[in-house]
């Protein structure tokens, strides 16, 4: 899929293609998900580990199911992607498997909390690197596929995201997957407005903190 439009900044009608992953792209997956990852805002410098949070939440997609990585890109490069699995489950193993004896070792585990401190960002993240099965959450066994989409402010405001996310479920619907989960900042309400726009709904975990899970039925339930 091709579509025209204008970056922020960027030169008149300048195109952008939205195509599958490569593997050359991964060093734009990784820049895009820092230049975002604090609630869509610039992450750089947040992190001891500048390679940390790409760890958990980008390059395990892509190293695990590249064909569901499809990315946005114009002159100046990959700027944006959707990204995720089909089965969190079997992500799940496979994750234990075969990303984190990866990059467990680069990133070790912190010892258990103590007190009532605030854990440090880099803490936080490396727990949940280690502990991949944070992410099977029975309220969300009825959408067995999750995803993470980020796009650059160059990307923005001009229904990239909309494109990304349709070539996202298509990929999952051809898969016979029947509904797809995300969770997200509650604080973003810029992003909440997207996915309710996308007619996701909220699923209601108990215990959940700092953190809203959406929902979307792809096979037409409601």
């Amino acid at each position: 899929m091709t579509e025209t439009g204008q970056p922020d900044g960027g030169p008149s009608g300048a195109e952008v293609t939205i195509r599958p992953y490569r593997p050359d792209d991964l060093t734009a997956l990784y820049d895009v998900c820092v230049r975002t990852g604090l609630g869509g805002a610039d992450a750089t410098g947040a992190y001891r580990w500048p390679e940390l949070l790409p760890s958990v939440y980008a390059g395990p997609y892509a190293e695990l199911e590249p064909e569901l990585v499809f990315v946005a890109e114009d002159a100046g490069g990959v700027f944006g992607y959707v990204l995720g699995t089909a089965d969190t489950e079997g992500y799940v193993r496979a994750y234990r498997e075969r990303w984190l004896p990866r990059v467990g070792a680069r990133f070790p585990e912190p010892p258990p909390p103590s007190g009532d401190a605030e854990p440090e960002p880099d803490e936080r993240l490396a727990r949940i690197l280690h502990h991949p099965e944070g992410m099977l959450v029975p309220e969300l066994a009825g959408h067995p596929a999750h995803l993470h989409i980020d796009l650059l402010p160059r990307g923005q405001g001009r229904g990239l995201g909309r494109a990304l996310m349709t070539r996202f479920h298509t990929a999952l619907t051809e898969r016979g997957v029947p509904a797809v989960h995300l969770g997200m900042n509650p604080a973003n309400t810029r992003a909440r407005a997207f996915y309710d726009r996308l007619g996701f709904r909220e699923i209601p975990v108990p215990g959940a903190s700092g953190v809203v899970y959406l929902g979307l039925r792809l096979d037409g339930r409601s």
